[in-house]
């Protein structure tokens, strides 16, 4: 067995030909032998010859065959095997090896659960330690940088690396100087939600339920976020009436520092870019509502505070949604509008 240099054309194509061949006692029995190689090693090309299978065999055969899944189990376990010495031995060739094939690999713990942990030991990834969208950060790596009272493996998914990069989630854990992984690829989402822990330390994505930052010196935001909360009753209040049939709930963030709004998934939800993509093949999705999180001290959150009162205030609302929203890479309901009301208050504003 070996694994190409390049890429094929039809790699993701899903009609495409396995490439292992089957022989039995070297009688060439077919070249799709699907059920000696999972999918998430299809790049893998090679010859599997046995003494213990008839000459007759036949695909309906060849599924629950005890000798074929004994063939499986022994190809998958060294293949791995043999990447992960490659990993540790040879990681320039190894990174190589991700460039080309890396998205497929992240197939692997959906479709692999007993051999899941070795799989996330070969996974590669952008993260804030770097800054490159060159995925060459192990989780094992991720994990030795972790702060001593750090216990969770922060990451973020967006449709561009650029996008996850410039994130508003990501602002205070820049400002914590905090680890992120940074998830662009569209496997990503898939990945987290079967990969959820590595190494006893949970996987959490930034952007989705409350996050609690008190464990790695946070602690003394906390009293500035619950003064911010109390200052900000009336605006959240006011927003809160505003958007009730686009939010489930609008409250005071402790993720931002110099954004204005952000939205917040359920823990639960897919991320926005996803939605819409499943949404454009026709895929029917649980409606559900995202939260609000405001900056209480962004300027612009400073001067809707002035305006609770003012006819213009819903459309200041309506467009501090909406940017959260294009800023989390979803889509508008209502982009005309959005232009509307943005040139009448820039207008208004000059």
């Amino acid at each position: 067995m070996y694994v190409p240099s390049k890429a094929p054309f039809d790699l993701w194509d899903h009609n495409q030909k396995h490439g292992i061949k089957l022989y039995v006692q070297r009688v060439f029995i077919m070249d799709d032998a699907e059920a000696l190689m999972p999918r998430y090693l299809r790049f893998v090309r090679g010859v599997i010859d046995s003494n213990d299978l008839p000459l007759n065999i036949s695909r309906e055969i060849l599924q629950g065959n005890k000798t074929i899944d004994t063939m499986r189990k022994a190809s998958v376990k060294r293949i791995l095997g043999l990447l992960e010495d490659l990993a540790k031995n040879k990681p320039d060739k190894y990174q190589e090896f991700w460039n080309e094939f890396g998205k497929v690999l992240k197939e692997g713990p959906a479709e692999d659960f007993a051999n899941k942990e070795q799989i996330a030991r070969l996974l590669r990834f952008s993260s804030t330690h770097t800054d490159s969208e060159i995925q060459s950060v192990s989780l094992e790596d991720y994990v030795a940088r972790m702060k001593p009272e750090q216990d969770k493996i922060y990451y973020v998914t967006a449709e561009t690396f650029s996008a996850a990069k410039n994130s508003p989630h990501m602002e205070i854990f820049r400002k914590k100087n905090i680890e992120v992984l940074l998830l662009s690829d569209r496997v990503d989402e898939w990945l987290v939600s079967s990969l959820s822990e590595f190494d006893g330390k949970q996987l959490q994505s930034i952007a989705k339920g409350e996050l609690d930052l008190s464990k790695l010196g946070a602690e003394e935001d906390k009293k500035e976020q619950e003064q911010a909360a109390e200052s900000a009753k009336d605006i959240i209040g006011k927003l809160k009436d505003v958007l009730t049939d686009k939010v489930e709930d609008v409250r005071v963030s402790n993720r931002l520092t110099s954004s204005a709004s952000c939205i917040v998934l359920n823990e639960q939800d897919m991320a926005l870019y996803m939605q819409n993509l499943l949404k454009q093949a026709g895929q029917e999705l649980p409606s559900s509502k995202p939260v609000l999180e405001i900056n209480p001290t962004h300027p612009l959150v400073e001067r809707m505070k002035q305006q609770l009162e003012s006819d213009q205030f819903k459309d200041w609302a309506t467009i501090l949604f909406d940017q959260a929203v294009l800023a989390e890479g979803g889509q508008l309901e209502d982009p005309a509008g959005f232009v509307h009301k943005l040139n009448a208050l820039m207008l208004e504003m000059a």
